[in-house]
């Protein structure tokens, strides 16, 4: 293995895409380092490699972010690339999510993402390197999907703050890539993946539809392959040019632009309500 090979921290890593990624990196011969709720779930998933730290590791909880992530530096002697993988989908109405339904959904999917930024960012800042990857989704630029409002909401704030987060570092040579996938072959639609509401309002005939769409027929016949879109974040991880925005899929892509042009079209529509919500301006007048 070459000594310069880059050192990746990846959270959610037992299933999914988070999986493919720690399987694919070590397969090239990356170090990894990665995170699930069970250990074993984890050990089991990966098996034993020499350049690989599984971690337990509750994404809820500050101490236990700031223990995974020192234990990496510890184990490894640095960190390079991280990325924030941990997060579930949930569908639902607006009007049917409780409360705590929808804080649940943020804070693994938003709030958990941000304690590792503020974990990690320490010592990329120290190093003067370092590259952070925030898993969002196509839902995250585009909520034109009836019953995913509230995960839709969780990634549309990812999109936002790593917008942010990439200005904020830039000075410290440190990156951010925000990723969207499209739809992968993964199980982020299995029952133990896809949370659904405890209590459902039957009047909400097409949130059933789409939610039943999602379980029962797009579940498994997913046009993306996961092993592709982690040897794309690779790819980008290893760019000295990498993207902010990362859409994976043709479907992610093909949406993306629809969304644009969605809003350019009302842009333009509404062009002369938008651009007159000034003071007016003041006309000088002469002194006799």
């Amino acid at each position: 293995m070459e000594n310069n090979k880059k050192i990746w921290f990846v959270t959610g890593a037992s299933k999914g895409l988070g999986l493919t990624l720690v399987k694919q990196l070590l397969q090239h011969g990356y170090k990894v380092a990665a995170t699930s709720r069970k250990l074993t779930d984890l050990e089991h998933a990966v098996g034993t490699h020499a350049d690989f730290l599984p971690l337990a590791m509750n994404i809820k909880n500050e101490e236990s972010v700031a223990d995974g992530i020192a234990r990496t530096i510890a184990h490894f002697g640095r960190v390079d690339v991280v990325v924030n993988n941990a997060g579930y989908g949930i569908a639902g109405s607006l009007e049917e999510l409780t409360d705590r339904e929808a804080r649940e959904n943020f804070d693994v999917n938003v709030f958990g993402s941000l304690n590792v930024i503020r974990s990690v960012m320490p010592f990329l800042r120290e190093q003067g390197t370092g590259h952070i990857f925030n898993v969002s989704s196509i839902g995250g630029f585009t909520g034109n999907f009836p019953g995913f409002g509230i995960y839709c909401a969780t990634k549309f704030a990812v999109q936002g703050f790593t917008e942010s987060l990439a200005a904020e570092v830039k000075a410290f040579g440190v990156k951010a890539t925000v990723v969207s996938p499209g739809y992968f072959r993964t199980n982020f639609l299995a029952a133990d993946s896809l949370a659904v509401p405890q209590n459902e309002i039957a009047a909400y005939k097409e949130v059933r539809d789409v939610q039943s769409a999602h379980q029962n027929e797009i579940n498994g016949n997913q046009a993306g392959d996961p092993v592709k879109a982690a040897e794309a974040m690779i790819a980008v991880a290893e760019s000295d040019h990498a993207p902010l925005h990362l859409f994976l899929g043709q479907d992610a892509y093909d949406l993306a632009y629809q969304k644009m042009g969605a809003v350019t079209k009302d842009l333009e529509c509404w062009r002369a309500v938008s651009t007159t919500t000034g003071f007016a301006a003041v006309e000088e007048t002469e002194e006799v």
